[in-house]
């Protein structure tokens, strides 16, 4: 194929926006998919995508196209997901394309991911073409959703193509705006060889395979090729394409986009944004590939069974393959046991993560309530990081205690704005600016701490406003804030496990919150138990756990009332001298209900 006759672009969207089923009329369209094979949301391969209705990864596919113009093209598209937590999936689509169509539903008009991947594919330079979709509806407003992407996103949507995915309706034209607006591929097929590594994903059989976009030169069965980042020399045994599925060819040329097996059986041999050249003749420097993406969410994974630790590091290294912005390392808890501290770019993320080592990995597991990580500048002007409460040094040694703040973008119908900030007050949030899309569509943005964002403002947010509510969000620097580590004490005993970090206004009514759930989950024991939430030396709360009565009056039936009183009197110095002595042994089914997400708090 030639070079002139290659267009790579992807689709871009707010979530529900229709991205999928837009892939889906352009497969059938271009005769890629049989019709006997058709399916809705045919590129959602994966069983957690299907089910939840949401895109997770990017997914590749090729499609031929004979255009109006009597050529034949082929167009390399790439499905991307819409939701904020898998804007590093976006970004990683985007470095393989030349241009993205911009999709906007006609009926809720621009919504916070649009804008933020539409500025995302403006600052890599590539071609961005708005579509307006879901014209069919009765509550279709075309016009005024150009005028939202003129106004908010700054694009010229006075040509936009008018769509409607689900009956097909101006597919026709978006190929060839395709075909026309967006720039064929540059490089050269002669130079050595450059090819960009945008994905990838384990197989059983075959070991590694790469997702590349060949950016100089050729790749070909047989050649011997290099990884850049890690040195790794291998020979490739068969390069392909995704017509969905793989379909193998003789070559990749430039502005290509496929897929190679070259026998890798180590995961760390083949990293995402890593660069693939020639072994023989290598290019001198890499490529640009990817800014390496900081975690802000952090949870622990352990497994149910202490047994199956091996088994949960093999699927997280896996996993990691396919999903390059998971980041983990090996930790103890005195509760759990062995396991990892994961770290992901969002709730979702972490959700989605779990569910996938579950399904894909067969790995029983438990997560541990999402944290963030503070900083601590100490008395003597050190500061240091504090990713569980137990890291917190003493009271009296800290100085400065810093949190992770973003910035909140929330598009709202006007009527929800009053309840909105007050949810976002309550979270403590900070006002930066509100603007009027339209008479009825509002954009506030706000600083917030971090913590706050990811414990239940989602759904908060979603209960407020009915769903009409959508966001963004970007991580901004972490900031000074009054924050205490809340202990909690057992019969005295500090447990660490239960320890959390939280603003001081706050602390009372969550320290209330976790004595009263670990009365409920602690047996009763022989002797008072009491619990006791404490900031440093303080304590705010307590409750107790009630003391086990053995019926010693049982066998006293009638006879002076001085027999009953000294039994009672001997069971109650029996209880005093146990209190003194006595262990509490937390069950591990305690250490479990207690740190494991709630799935109805969550």
């Amino acid at each position: 194929m030639k070079q002139e006759n290659i267009r790579n672009f992807c689709i871009i969207a707010h979530i529900d926006h229709g991205k999928s089923t837009l892939a889906d009329r352009l497969l059938e369209r271009t005769n890629t998919v049989a019709p006997r094979d058709m399916k809705q949301q045919l590129l959602d391969s994966l069983s957690l995508e299907r089910e939840r209705g949401i895109t997770i990864k990017l997914v590749p596919v090729r499609m031929d196209y004979h255009a109006a113009d009597g050529r034949d093209y082929v167009l390399n598209l790439i499905d991307t997901p819409g939701h904020v937590d898998f804007g590093y999936e976006v970004s990683r689509s985007l470095a393989a394309c030349e241009g993205a169509l911009l999709v906007v539903d006609s009926t809720q008009g621009v919504e916070a991911q649009t804008v933020a991947n539409a500025y995302q594919a403006i600052e890599q330079g590539l071609e961005v073409l708005p579509v307006v979709n879901k014209i069919d509806l009765p509550s279709s407003r075309p016009d005024s959703a150009k005028k939202e992407i003129a106004d908010v996103v700054g694009l010229d949507a006075s040509d936009a193509v008018l769509t409607s995915a689900k009956d097909g309706t101006g597919v026709d034209e978006i190929l060839e705006r395709v075909v026309t607006a967006v720039p064929p591929p540059e490089g050269d097929p002669s130079s050595p060889l450059e090819a960009l590594i945008f994905d990838s994903v384990y197989d059983n059989y075959r070991g590694v395979i790469c997702y590349v976009r060949v950016v100089n030169g050729v790749l070909r069965p047989g050649q011997s090729i290099l990884f850049m980042a890690t040195n790794g020399r291998y020979p490739v045994d068969e390069v392909g394409v995704f017509r969905p599925g793989f379909t193998p060819v003789e070559r990749l040329g430039p502005g290509e986009v496929g897929y190679i097996c070259a026998s890798v059986k180590t995961l760390a041999e083949a990293r995402v944004g890593d660069t693939i050249t020639d072994a023989s003749r290598p290019t001198l420097t890499p490529l640009s590939g990817y800014r390496k993406v900081k975690p802000v969410v952090f949870c622990g994974f352990y497994p149910v069974e202490r047994d199956d630790y091996p088994q949960l590091r093999d699927a997280l290294e896996k996993l990691c393959l396919n999903d390059a912005a998971i980041a983990y390392e090996p930790e103890t808890s005195v509760a759990l046991g062995f396991g990892f501290r994961c770290g992901f770019l969002g709730l979702l993320h972490m959700d989605v993560a779990r569910e996938r080592l579950k399904r894909e990995f067969d790995v029983d597991l438990v997560a541990t309530a999402p944290n963030v990580v503070y900083e601590i500048v100490t008395q003597k002007g050190e500061t240091v990081e504090a990713h569980r409460p137990s890291d917190f040094p003493e009271v009296g040694e800290i100085g400065e205690i810093r949190e992770p703040f973003i910035k909140l973008s929330v598009f709202l119908p006007s009527e929800y704005v009053g309840k909105v900030m007050q949810l976002i007050q309550d979270k403590r949030g900070a006002y930066r600016s509100m603007d009027y899309l339209t008479l009825e569509r509002v954009r506030l943005v706000y600083d917030m701490p971090l913590s706050e964002f990811i414990v239940d403002f989602h759904d908060k947010l979603k209960s407020q406003t009915r769903g009409y509510a959508s966001l963004d969000y970007e991580f901004l620097e972490p900031r000074p804030s009054e924050l205490v580590r809340v202990d909690v004490l057992v019969n005295g005993e500090a447990a660490d496990a239960f320890s959390f970090v939280c603003h001081k206004d706050a602390a009372y009514h969550r320290g209330h919150a976790a004595v009263t759930k670990l009365k409920e989950l602690i047996p009763s024991q022989l002797f008072e138990v009491p619990i006791q939430a404490s900031v440093g030396k303080r304590v705010i709360v307590r409750v107790n756990v009630k003391a086990l009565r053995k019926d010693v009056l049982a066998k006293c039936y009638g006879g002076d009332v001085t027999r009953k009183r000294k039994l009672l009197e001997k069971q109650k110095e029996g209880k005093k001298r146990m209190k003194q002595i006595g262990k509490v042994s937390i069950p591990q089914e305690a250490f479990l209900a207690f740190l494991q997400i709630d799935e109805g708090e969550k």
